[in-house]
């Protein structure tokens, strides 16, 4: 068996507790799953769900680590570029990861307006930033600076520290752990690498198949079929049955227009009220 000790890895004596709250709490559970009339679920899916789970942790993905390695040197030159811009246009070096530091020089030498004095400094938040990109240049370097410096930190050094030594990445997959019930991973996360920028694409291609190629395979909106089914609504039903984008759909119905002039930004709104009403809304 592939084994290792992870990052927050146990010990013999974490084991032994853990198997024996296990041991000790069963009955318990058990009984709460059958009063709940779930006991069913968990012995036909659950279960034999964690099978499936650890030997695809155990199989693990191959990672190219070449490919990470040599966009962090690229990222690096593009971080220390936009590191000297910033301070031209700053008139000073400074840290520009410190929101104190950056807060100074914004509001005070530079003098932009949408200040927000907080005890620690001023409020350097993306949404501060945004609000003033439009009008100075520093700002939208200084965001570009923020997701490389991001980018660097969180998926390229910290994939790599997860290689090991048969050149693979063994996250660890929860099957409990999201509100809506869908898989989640950790110790690495695999499942929030950006898809949308190149960086991100890139980054998946370090990830590479066993075999041939990677499967990709997902249900079409199942959530969303279940609730139609659920509260037998007419329209959630004839939306589906006419193979429409059930989001595009809703917007549109939401905004009072036609489906074809519903824009992103519409379409991603209805789609937030949409999973919202199903799961809550925080």
């Amino acid at each position: 068996m592939y084994s290792s000790k992870r990052k927050n890895g146990f010990n013999k004596k974490d084991i032994a507790l853990k198997a024996r709250f296990i041991y000790d709490i069963n009955n318990e559970y058990i009984s709460r799953l059958e009063k709940e009339n779930m006991l069913a679920l968990y012995n036909d899916i659950e279960m034999p769900l964690i099978t499936v789970l650890a030997n695809m942790e155990y199989d693990g993905v191959k990672v190219d680590a070449s490919i990470l390695n040599n966009m962090s040197s690229d990222i690096d030159s593009r971080i220390k570029s936009l590191e000297q811009e910033i301070y031209t246009l700053a008139g000073e070096e400074f840290n520009i990861s410190s929101p104190r530091q950056l807060g100074t020089i914004l509001f005070e030498k530079l003098n932009m307006p949408f200040a927000k004095k907080t005890k620690t400094g001023y409020k350097t938040d993306v949404s501060i930033l945004n609000k003033l990109a439009p009008n100075y240049p520093i700002i939208t370097k200084i965001l570009d600076y923020r997701g490389l410096t991001k980018l660097k930190s969180t998926y390229l050094e910290g994939l790599a520290n997860y290689i090991r030594e048969d050149g693979k990445i063994h996250t660890i997959y929860k099957q409990n752990l999201t509100r809506t019930g869908r898989l989640s991973s950790i110790e690495p996360n695999l499942q929030n690498i950006p898809t949308r920028d190149e960086e991100g694409k890139l980054i998946r291609k370090a990830f590479l198949p066993e075999y041939d190629e990677f499967l990709s395979a997902d249900y079409s909106q199942m959530e969303l079929r279940v609730l139609a089914h659920v509260s037998d609504s007419k329209e959630l039903q004839q939306a589906f049955i006419k193979d429409e984008d059930i989001h595009t759909r809703v917007a549109a119905d939401i905004y009072g227009k036609k489906m074809e002039d519903v824009t992103k930004l519409e379409r991603k709104t209805a789609k937030a009220v949409i999973f919202g009403i199903v799961y809550g809304i925080s």
